[in-house]
C-alpha cells in the first residue's frame, strides 16, 4: 500500500493518520482493499451503461414493458424538472437578497477582528489580466486588507514565465494585504498528481513554515479561501463569510460554498459557452438547497484548523475541490457538513479563440468536473472502514451520491432515445397497437411542459448577468434569452456523454490526469 503522510501527524485526527486515508485509486492499495476499491470504481459505469443498454434491448425484445416504462420516466422527468426549477427559484430569490445586504453592518455585532482570511490562487499559465482582476476583487472587498494572507500558487512546470508573473505580482500587491507569498509547486514530485489539489496542498504547507508559525497566527483565526484563479469577489465576500462563520452551529466543522457566476466574460462568451456557464450556476444553486447532497465545488472556504487537522487534504486526485469535503466528512467521523453562503462570486465562462475550440474545452472541463464519480469509490470504501460514522448517514449518503452520478449521465441520454427506441426496434405485434401510435406524442406533450422551466431558467439568467457593455448593442438581450432553446441538446452533449466518457474511464482502469482550463484575456 502507498500512501502520503505529513511528517509527524500528531496533529491529524486518529482516522486521517491512517495510510490508506488519502487513497486516490485502486493502484495505491494492495490485497484485499485493492480489490474491493477496483470494483467500486467498476460500479459506476456498469451501472449506466447496463441501464442504456437495458434500455435498447427492453425495446426490441420487451417493446410494452418499454412502453409503459418511457411514459412513467417522462412523468418523473416532468415531476423532477418543477422540483428543480423551485430549488434554482427559490435560491435565487435568497441569493438576490443576501446581494442587497450591508454584511458590514450585520458582522459588526461579533468580535471578528482577530480573523485572518488566507486566500489560495493557484495558476498555470493563465494570462497577467486574470490573475490581477482576482487580485483587485480582493483589494477592493470591504474587509480590513491587513487580515489577509494572499498566497499566488505557481507551478514550476509552467516555466520560469510562470514564477515571475507572481513576483511581479507580490512586488506591486505585497504592501497592501498583511501578507502575500508566492509559492512554487515542484514539478513531478512522486505520489502527487499534477494540478490544482497538489498544486494547493504545497501551497498550504509552504504558508503554514513562512508565515502561519514565525507570526503566531492561531489556526483557529484563520479561514481558507481556495479559489481558482480566475475568481474575483463580491465585495462583501468576507464579511458574509465571516457572519456564518460566527452563527452556524459548528464552524470548525463546517465548509462554506458560495453561488459561482460564470459571468466574468459571459458578455463576451458565445452562445453556447453562456448556456453551460449559467447551467452549471442554476445546478450549484440547486446544491445550495439540498444539504444532504451538497459538497465543496470550484471555490470554497474552510477553517485552517480543518485543514491541518486532516493533512491540508490530498495531492493526487482529480476532483480535489470536493475530495476535501469528503476528507473532512470522513475524519471527522460524519460529523461535517456544507454551509451554503448563497452570496456569489464571479468566474470565468469556458470559452476559446474559436467556436470547435470553446467546445472541446466545455467538453474537457465537464468530463473532468464529472470524474468526480471517483469520490464515489472513495466515500463507500471508507464508509465499510469508518464505523463511528452513523449507519444512518453512510447509506443516506452513499445512495444520494450514487444515484446523482447514475441520473447525470443516463437521464438526458434515456430523454433522448426512449420516446422513439420501441417504435423503431419494438416488434411487429407492438407496431399495430394504438399505444405504438400514442407513444412519441404523449412522450412529447410530456417534455414541451417540462421545457417549460427552460422559461423561468431564462428570467434568472439574464437577472444575474453583469450590465451590458457598451461594445454590445441591446438586442443581445434577446439572443441571451432565446439560447436556452440549446439545453436539451447540451444536457446530452456536454453533460450525459463528458459524464460517461469519465466513469467508462474509470471503469477500464484508465485514470485521468488534471487538465487545466484555459483562461483567456476578458
Amino acid at each position: 500500500m502507498s500512501a502520503s503522510k505529513s511528517d509527524g501527524d500528531e496533529h491529524l485526527l486518529p482516522y486521517a493518520r491512517r495510510e490508506d486515508f488519502k487513497v486516490a485509486r485502486a493502484t495505491e492499495l494492495t490485497g484485499k482493499d485493492r480489490r474491493f476499491y477496483r470494483l467500486l470504481e467498476i460500479v459506476p459505469g456498469v451501472a449506466s451503461w447496463t441501464a442504456l443498454i437495458g434500455i435498447v434491448l427492453a425495446s426490441m425484445y420487451a417493446p410494452f414493458f418499454a412502453a409503459y416504462f418511457i411514459i412513467a420516466f417522462s412523468i418523473y422527468w416532468v415531476l423532477k424538472t418543477i422540483f428543480l426549477s423551485y430549488h434554482v427559484r427559490h435560491n435565487w430569490k435568497r441569493l438576490r437578497h443576501h446581494m442587497k445586504l450591508d454584511w458590514g453592518q450585520l458582522v459588526s455585532r461579533f468580535k471578528y477582528d482577530r480573523f485572518y482570511h488566507l486566500v489560495v490562487l493557484p495558476y498555470y499559465e493563465e494570462p497577467r489580466e486574470v490573475l490581477e482582476e482576482a487580485i483587485k476583487g480582493l483589494s477592493d472587498s470591504k474587509y480590513d486588507p491587513r487580515r489577509l494572507i494572499v498566497v499566488l500558487a505557481a507551478e514550476e512546470r509552467a516555466g520560469e514565465v510562470a514564477v515571475n508573473l507572481g513576483k511581479t505580482l507580490e512586488e506591486k500587491y505585497a504592501g497592501y494585504f498583511g501578507h502575500f507569498l508566492v509559492s512554487v509547486h515542484p514539478a513531478d514530485t512522486p505520489g502527487e498528481l499534477a494540478g490544482k489539489g497538489s498544486n494547493t496542498h504545497h501551497a498550504l504547507h509552504e504558508v503554514h513554515r513562512k508565515v502561519i508559525e514565525p507570526n503566531n497566527i492561531p489556526h483557529k483565526d484563520i479561514l481558507v479561501s481556495i479559489f481558482d484563479v480566475d475568481t474575483v469577489i463580491y465585495p462583501d465576500y468576507f464579511n458574509c463569510l465571516i457572519w456564518h462563520f460566527m452563527t452556524v452551529e459548528n464552524p470548525y466543522k463546517s465548509a462554506f460554498q458560495p453561488v459561482p457566476l460564470f459571468t466574468n466574460n459571459l458578455w463576451d462568451a458565445p452562445a453556447l459557452s453562456r448556456v453551460m456557464a449559467m447551467s452549471s450556476t442554476f445546478w450549484q444553486m440547486i446544491m445550495q438547497e439540498r444539504p444532504d447532497k451538497a459538497a465543496t465545488f470550484s471555490s470554497h472556504s474552510v477553517s485552517y484548523h480543518a485543514l491541518y487537522e486532516i493533512g491540508y487534504g490530498q495531492a493526487n486526485v482529480v476532483s480535489e475541490d470536493s475530495r476535501i469535503y469528503w476528507n473532512l466528512l470522513i475524519a471527522n467521523d460524519g460529523n461535517f457538513e456544507v454551509v451554503s453562503l448563497s452570496y456569489p462570486i464571479a468566474m470565468d465562462a469556458t470559452t476559446a479563440s474559436t467556436l470547435w475550440g470553446t467546445i472541446k474545452n466545455i467538453y474537457k472541463q465537464h468530463r473532468r468536473w464529472t470524474y468526480g464519480v471517483e469520490n464515489w469509490s472513495y466515500i463507500i470504501y471508507h464508509f465499510t472502514k469508518n464505523k463511528n460514522i452513523p449507519l444512518k448517514k453512510r447509506w443516506s449518503i452513499g445512495l444520494l451520491q450514487g444515484e446523482g452520478y447514475w441520473s447525470l449521465v443516463t437521464n438526458p441520454i434515456m430523454l433522448f432515445i426512449l420516446g422513439w427506441a420501441p417504435i423503431f426496434l419494438g416488434t411487429r405485434e407492438f407496431h399495430q397497437t394504438v399505444l405504438s401510435y400514442e407513444l412519441p406524442i404523449m412522450v412529447r406533450n410530456l417534455l414541451i411542459v417540462a421545457m417549460l422551466g427552460l422559461v423561468v431558467s431564462s428570467v434568472i439568467s439574464l437577472s444575474l448577468t453583469p450590465p451590458r457593455p457598451s461594445h454590445h448593442s441591446r438586442f443581445r438581450y434577446v439572443v441571451m434569452a432565446l439560447q436556452w432553446i440549446m439545453v436539451p441538446m447540451t444536457m446530452i452533449v456536454f453533460s450525459a456523454i463528458p459524464g460517461l466518457d469519465a466513469q467508462t474511464r474509470l471503469m477500464f482502469g484508465r485514470y485521468m490526469g488534471f487538465w487545466v482550463t484555459p483562461k483567456r484575456q476578458k
